[in-house]
């Protein structure tokens, strides 16, 4: 068991996100010890992990949500669950070719400023060595 301090550590994510989470039901409801500090077991943070796996892959909030009331709901919305996550995952795979070609630009612009760059360098290098041998 973890406390929303620890998970908030391991996860990289700040108490109140958690707490907002729980709040509209995005994670379950946290456990509390007879203080009233809440903690986390295992299959909580394996909730968490999932959810901000979704996130970090740009999966809205509004989506995770129908995503898990369906869940809820239990086994006759398996299917509208599968489409859900088919339809996010046809997002991801179209954003990832939109970066691959954003980076294939990137890497462009750089090797074609790494060759005029290269030419300047070695006239510097050329002046710096006859200077040297001026001397």
């Amino acid at each position: 068991m973890m406390t929303i301090t620890e998970v908030s550590k391991k996860y990289g994510i700040s108490a109140h996100t958690l707490r907002y989470y729980e709040r509209i039901g995005l994670i379950p409801k946290a456990h509390r010890n007879e203080n009233g500090i809440r903690y986390y077991t295992e299959e909580d943070c394996r909730w968490i992990e999932f959810i901000l796996c979704m996130r970090r892959a740009g999966v809205e909030i509004e989506t995770l949500l129908e995503y898990v009331n369906l869940l809820y709901q239990g086994d006759e919305t398996i299917e509208q669950r599968r489409q859900l996550l088919i339809k996010q995952r046809d997002k991801l795979l179209l954003r990832m070719e939109e970066i691959k070609r954003a980076l294939e630009r990137l890497n462009y612009k750089i090797k074609d400023y790494e060759s005029k760059i290269v030419p300047v360098e070695k006239d510097l290098m050329k002046m710096d060595f006859d200077r040297s041998y001026a001397d």
